[in-house]
């Protein structure tokens, strides 16, 4: 199983997570490439530690949206959406490639990452952004979502995320964060749902009923409150029950 979170999402002298500390836990690392969170030196930064320590790197591609974090729907053009994520991803792996790593997958952020579930056109401007740049990179996003449907026809490497510290609908989609109960906070009972996912074994949505997410990969929020503890609880509990921590972007090559 592999184990990500979302850094270099601070920004001049905001900082949101402890880069540094999550670099030490997780296998790989969906990087802000400055459109909903990062600057320059904050992506540089975390980019060097993440190949210090053998962490994958990821595109953390979004809409361009600094105040929103992000987390607001845009109704971008396709082209030009495309022409966004295109810019993002070579913006990363500049400071990849000058770290002696390289940019292995893409992960949309927030909104998009929402929004590409369900809307077709965007999720099409996104899959031609990865395949013009360069298909050997691999995709990750939620199970059953156009943007995984779209990218496996277009012949990019798919994989399947699951969330350790987000509540989910009956229909295996996220709860938005408006709603109470969106967000989850205790380090132990995430632990157990996450070694549930590594497992195939069914978690309980919000409304109280079981489903199954089919997950290549969880993800521990790195702007949530406890996330450092959150992300080493998530990691022993797996390690403990002798699931194999590792990137994703490993297999199959």
């Amino acid at each position: 199983m592999d184990l990500n979170s979302d850094l270099a999402e601070g920004f001049g002298r905001w900082e949101l997570s402890d880069d540094e500390a999550l670099l030490g836990v997780v296998t790989s690392a969906n990087v802000a490439c400055g459109y909903h969170a990062g600057d320059a030196t904050v992506i540089r930064q975390a980019v060097q530690q993440a190949a210090k320590l053998g962490v994958a790197v990821g595109a953390q591609v979004s809409y361009r949206d600094l105040a929103g974090f992000g987390r607001r729907f845009i109704d971008v053009p396709p082209t030009e959406l495309t022409n966004d994520v295109i810019y993002q991803i070579g913006a990363l792996a500049g400071f990849a490639r000058i770290a002696g790593t390289e940019v292995g997958y893409v992960k949309p952020h927030g909104a998009l990452y929402n929004a590409i579930v369900h809307h077709v056109d965007q999720a099409a401007a996104v899959v031609e952004a990865v395949r013009s740049y360069d298909p050997s990179l691999a995709v990750l996003g939620l199970p059953g979502s156009q943007w995984l449907a779209q990218a496996e026809r277009a012949g990019l490497r798919v994989f399947r995320e699951a969330f350790a510290d987000r509540a989910y609908t009956p229909e295996g989609t996220l709860v938005s964060r408006r709603e109470p109960g969106a967000v989850l906070h205790d380090p132990e009972a995430i632990a157990d749902r996450c070694l549930k996912l590594a497992a195939g074994e069914p978690i309980r949505a919000i409304d109280g009923t079981d489903i199954t997410i089919s997950a290549d990969s969880i993800c521990v929020h790195g702007d949530s409150p406890g996330a450092v503890a959150i992300a080493e609880a998530v990691r022993d509990r797996l390690a403990t029950a002798g699931v194999v921590l590792a990137p994703f972007t490993s297999r199959g090559l």
